[in-house]
């Protein structure tokens, strides 16, 4: 059955593209939705920055008719900024409009936003009423599983919030002080999903980095769907090989070197055209590590292209990692290029 989140209709346990900072932008999207991405948001995007006029933060507004259906995720620590920014979201018109109540780092942290919200629930509840209030989008939440290990209450968060209007909550598997550590833990996850009070759709996110995992969340706590989010780092074909193998139990042979390249193309391009040939060429070098991980001898080639200035520079280095990678002999780059 499709899942909607109020007008929005999503096919059958869809996955979503995680708000990832600095990499969930708009060419790192084209090529998630090219791979199947259902659901996706934007790098999370201050509330503060947004009432001032910030040029980074507006510029993270920046959304396209082809990405749709497509979320604007904000975060802050204040109902009043929250609600305003809220409403200048409201006039970028994306589909909906999620709250970072999730975000683990210092630097959002020590401003009393993203998931320094866990610490204090009224608070939290306080500032999602007034975004749902002051806007028409259909509001969402991505947060975790609670502050520390002593306040997991995220069955009583995932009540409070939806008694205030949010349409769907995706829960990471782990606490604030957890960071990125360790395994995610899916069973509270399951126990939000399985709440019979609970009856807007609960998305699962943390660690699903594999066809077999993704089914694995799916059967044993029944969550509405999965958001991926480090797994799709220079791999969106995770989207596809998951969709494929739920359908039908068996595996998608992974990329060649030739499709690799493609996609690769395709997001330096789209970077490009987006920021610019300098800014985008910058930008798109901290994905090629990504792209082309575990292949022998790339070494000198990543070099290559971290220093690569220009787009026509990039492209050549490229098509070379096309060439001489596509024989299935996987040659190695040319010793003494730097």
């Amino acid at each position: 059955m499709p899942v909607r989140i109020a007008h929005i209709e999503l096919p059958d346990f869809p996955l979503l593209l995680a708000p990832m900072e600095d990499v969930s932008d708009p060419p790192f999207r084209a090529v998630c939705k090219e791979q199947g991405a259902d659901l996706m948001y934007t790098e999370f995007v201050s509330s503060e920055g947004l009432i001032r006029d910030a040029m980074k933060s507006r510029k993270k507004l920046d959304i396209f008719d082809a990405e749709r259906p497509i979320g604007i995720q904000i975060f802050g620590g204040d109902d009043e900024v929250m609600a305003e920014a809220a409403q200048i979201v409201e006039a970028a018109q994306p589909d909906l409009l999620d709250i970072n109540y999730g975000c683990p780092v210092k630097k959002v942290v020590c401003k009393g936003a993203g998931a320094a919200i866990l610490k204090d629930v009224p608070k939290m509840v306080k500032l999602t009423a007034a975004v749902v209030k002051a806007t028409r989008l259909p509001v969402t939440v991505k947060t975790r599983l609670g502050w520390d290990e002593q306040s997991k209450n995220i069955v009583e968060v995932a009540e409070r919030l939806q008694d205030v209007g949010i349409q769907a909550i995706t829960i990471h598997g782990r606490t604030r002080t957890q960071m990125y550590k360790g395994v995610a833990d899916w069973t509270l996850i399951g126990e939000v999903k399985n709440n019979p009070r609970m009856h807007i759709p609960v998305f699962g996110n943390g660690d699903v980095d594999s066809p077999e995992k993704a089914l694995e969340m799916k059967q044993r706590y029944g969550v509405d769907g999965i958001m991926i989010g480090r797994a799709a780092i220079g791999y969106p074909w995770i989207f596809r090989e998951i969709k494929y193998f739920l359908q039908t139990g068996k595996h998608l042979p992974p990329p060649d070197i030739t499709e690799r390249v493609r996609v690769c193309l395709k997001h330096l391009h789209a970077a490009v055209a987006w920021k610019g040939e300098r800014i985008g060429v910058v930008e798109m070098r901290c994905h090629y590590g990504h792209y082309f991980k575990n292949l022998p001898a790339i070494r000198e080639y990543k070099t290559r292209l971290m220093q690569a200035t220009s787009l026509a520079e990039v492209e050549d280095i490229l098509h070379e990692i096309a060439f001489h990678y596509s024989t299935g002999k996987m040659t190695p780059a040319p010793t003494g290029v730097c």
